[in-house]
């Protein structure tokens, strides 16, 4: 049977469920989630939350720190509106029950200090900022009469007029998703549909997010028109766990906001040879200058030092790193740890004004998935959570001035048709392809890149794409053929990106082109035709 709502919100992290929670309560509304209500990127972030509380610090400071990262690619207007609703929002998490670092013996905050930030504002905590932001927020979602939660529910595409072939502006009607646990696809429609799907850090071989990551609402927010920009600026989070079991485990920044040091694997330290601020520098330059580290001199890896600390700070400040650390043989207060760049963040994806809208009708797109203004060529630490939670909000904002819209005529549109698809024997295939994309980008389209090298990649995303669509045609739709369609598409939109970027700036380091250029101080945009 059809599922029919309101609202329609793909996907389960802070922004997806600020803005469930913030929505008017007339409002009838499902939230789709790819796995649980508790697993996406948010629930693992460990920094916290930028915002002005302290009384040394200032909106404008915080401002001033956002742009300055965001290399002339920033829009003041969305970084002043984040930074100045950011303190509300986080006292209205309070209310729901959020419990965030306070000082010892003080009902004040403890405000951590991260990489390109003037002052201490990152409200977290412990180390485990975004699992209790979640936690808090998904507890309300499911005190919710009018909001229903389908897990294991994964977007296959969004149905929209074009494709319909009907006339008129171009605008979503709901999505097809298929159940990940009966194997059919269903049909949801909508008046609204929001895309708050999270990021791509599957794309590179080597990230520090969940496996859900795959750019499923950039994916098909782009095969349904939506315009997007900026991708080719892809922060790399300069510090992961290096170690074989150790999969996707990042070790927060605000290690290095404690004190921690960058050393080589003699114990030499580096980063004062690369920027005034060493290891709290920018992350882009951070990353960079351990990558360069690392081939110049053919290490595995870099070393994290914190012992200085003492045992009994870092397991108060930073509880679950250390614990992790344990797990794997490393004590963080005797010996430093092996650490390695990672895909992290991606600063661009599917273009949004200030109240979330796409030039798409009817849909949507706040978080990772979106590309605000906020973070331009390179993101703040911390101010990602920010984001999440003021766009979640502005939706709502936005959508609770609107009356109840006309939910889409049913008839119009048509159940999913598998056609003469049949069941896949050759599963080998798409493992072998979904191998070899995240190889290539990771050895192409990473920290460092070439003309060279961007067009290799290129050429073999083209090849495998004619054979993922011909598999995608001829096959019934699986998870993992379904991430793999989408990583394919947005490892070549960001290739696309890189290649016209003809300069060096933020998180976009090309060596043919090693400075900024006034020229290219502009967002790099596409767009399907339909």
């Amino acid at each position: 049977m059809p599922v029919s709502s309101d609202i329609l919100i793909i996907g389960g992290g802070v922004a997806g469920l600020t803005l469930a929670l913030r929505l008017n309560q007339k409002f009838d509304i499902s939230v789709v989630v790819k796995s649980s209500l508790y697993e996406s990127a948010s629930s693992v972030a460990q920094g916290g939350i930028a915002a002005v509380f302290d009384r040394e610090d200032s909106f404008e400071d915080h401002i001033q720190d956002t742009l300055r990262t965001g290399e002339g690619l920033s829009d003041k207007e969305v970084v002043r509106l984040c930074i100045k609703t950011g303190p509300e929002l986080i006292k209205w998490l309070e209310t729901l029950g959020a419990e965030f670092s306070r000082k010892e013996n003080s009902n004040e905050l403890d405000l951590g200090l991260e990489g390109g930030h003037s002052h201490r504002r990152i409200v977290h905590a412990k180390d485990i900022s975004g699992r209790e932001v979640i936690r808090v927020l998904s507890r309300e979602v499911l005190k919710r009469e009018n909001i229903r939660v389908f897990e294991n529910h994964f977007a296959v595409d969004l149905i929209s007029t074009k494709r319909l072939g009907l006339a008129g502006r171009n605008r979503v009607l709901g999505a097809y998703i298929l159940n990940l646990k009966t194997g059919v696809i269903e049909t949801f429609f909508a008046s609204s549909v929001i895309l708050a799907t999270g990021g791509a850090g599957k794309t590179y071989l080597y990230t520090s997010n969940p496996d859900i990551s795959t750019g499923d609402g950039l994916a098909m927010g782009f095969r349904a028109g939506a315009v997007v920009e900026n991708l080719e600026f892809v922060q790399f989070h300069p510090t992961c766990l290096y170690h074989p079991d150790a999969k996707s485990f990042l070790i927060s920044e605000a290690l290095r906001g404690e004190g921690g040091r960058l050393l080589r694997p003699d114990g030499t330290p580096f980063m004062h040879i690369y920027h005034p601020r060493k290891e709290l520098a920018p992350r882009d330059i951070v990353a960079r200058s351990i990558d360069f580290e690392m081939k110049k001199n053919g290490f595995d890896y870099v070393l994290l030092d914190i012992t200085h600390l003492g045992g009994e700070f870092l397991k108060k400040r930073f509880p679950s790193i250390y614990q992790r650390c344990m797990e794997y043989g490393f004590d963080l207060a005797v010996k430093p740890i092996p650490v390695v760049p990672a895909a992290h963040y991606f600063c661009g994806g599917i273009k949004t004004d200030l109240f979330g809208r796409t030039n798409v009708g009817s849909l949507f797109a706040i978080g990772e998935v979106a590309s605000t203004g906020l973070h331009g060529a390179n993101r703040l630490a911390s101010n990602s959570l920010l984001e999440g939670l003021v766009f979640g909000n502005q939706v709502a904002l936005f959508l609770n001035r609107e009356r109840k819209s006309e939910l889409p005529e049913k008839k119009k549109v048509p159940d999913w048709d598998a056609g003469d698809a049949v069941d896949s024997d050759e599963a080998v295939v798409v493992s072998q392809n979904w191998d070899e994309i995240r190889r290539l980008m990771w050895n192409y389209v990473g920290i460092v890149r070439s003309d060279k090298r961007l067009r290799r990649a290129m050429r073999r995303i083209n090849l495998l794409q004619s054979e993922i669509n011909e598999y995608y045609w001829n096959f019934r739709v699986t998870k993992d053929l379904l991430e793999l369609r989408n990583i394919a598409l947005v490892a070549e939109l960001v290739i696309k990106s890189a290649i016209s970027r003809k300069e060096s700036r933020g998180l976009h380091y090309t060596i043919d082109y090693p400075s900024k250029d006034k020229r290219f101080e502009r967002p790099t945009r596409m767009i399907r035709k339909l």
